[in-house]
């Protein structure tokens, strides 16, 4: 009987071991960090009030980039950068409700010549809509207008090419350049008809041969004719950017 017993005693606790393994290996809540079981309701207060959900993070939408292809004008010779063109044209899109990064690519005694041979690297490929503001060095220096036409149009061409939207900013030549003049001045127009892009006739409306808007050599805009500059420029980049964007839409 005694054997008996004692083999009974040893079932038994060979028996309570392997139970005790049992629910250590066991998968547990993550919770509470008990047993898992059959999931049971949570129970709540009718009368608490209920948590909105959290609302989702909306997409950050990227401005559009502008890139200003130009002269001394466009580069903002004489004056600090926060009020030179591209600064102030920021500023004026946005004061109209069109935001874009603008970024100025003026050089100072360039041509439309110099704009061919830099156009590749001068606008880069996250340009939205470049504004092409070169012609009036090319005026000053007596450059045939049709060498001046054919510039334009090959800048037009590789903007186009890179499916970089444009708008070109005329130029005008002084009435006492004659014949001169009148040919110069149709180069603009013809050129936005012929590609189809938009034009802003006269980038300087408003401001040439306004002393009060002029630095003292009377050619380059100061602060306040810049910022007039800008406020003229800015509804016609809004619309140019706006189409660029319909036409890429259109074209996916």
């Amino acid at each position: 009987m005694r054997a008996r017993h004692l083999f009974l005693s040893r079932r038994a606790m060979l028996a309570g071991g392997l139970a005790a393994a049992g629910a250590a290996c066991a998968p547990r809540d993550r919770e509470t960090g008990g047993a898992a079981g059959p999931a049971r309701p949570v129970s709540q207060d009718p009368s608490a009030p209920r948590q909105a959900p959290a609302p989702s993070a909306r997409p950050a939408v990227a401005e559009p980039t502008v890139t200003l292809l130009g002269d001394s004008i466009t580069a903002g010779l004489g004056l600090p950068a926060d009020q030179a063109l591209p600064r102030q044209l920021e500023s004026a899109l946005r004061a109209i409700g069109s935001p874009a990064r603008v970024r100025g690519a003026g050089v100072s005694g360039d041509t439309t010549a110099g704009g061919v041979a830099r156009v590749d690297f001068s606008v880069q490929d996250d340009t939205n809509l470049c504004v092409v503001a070169l012609g009036a060095n090319d005026m000053l220096q007596g450059v045939a207008p049709q060498q001046v036409r054919d510039n334009l149009a090959a800048i037009v061409r590789r903007l186009q090419a890179r499916g970089i939207g444009v708008l070109l900013a005329g130029m005008r030549a002084p009435p006492r350049y004659g014949a001169y003049a009148a040919e110069f001045d149709r180069i603009f127009p013809e050129l936005a008809k012929a590609f189809g892009v938009p034009l802003y006739p006269f980038l300087l409306e408003g401001v040439a041969l306004e002393p009060a808007l002029n630095q003292a050599d009377g050619i380059h805009p100061n602060a306040a004719g810049v910022r007039r500059i800008a406020a003229g420029l800015a509804p016609a980049v809004a619309a140019a950017l706006e189409a660029a964007d319909l036409e890429r839409g259109g074209s996916q």
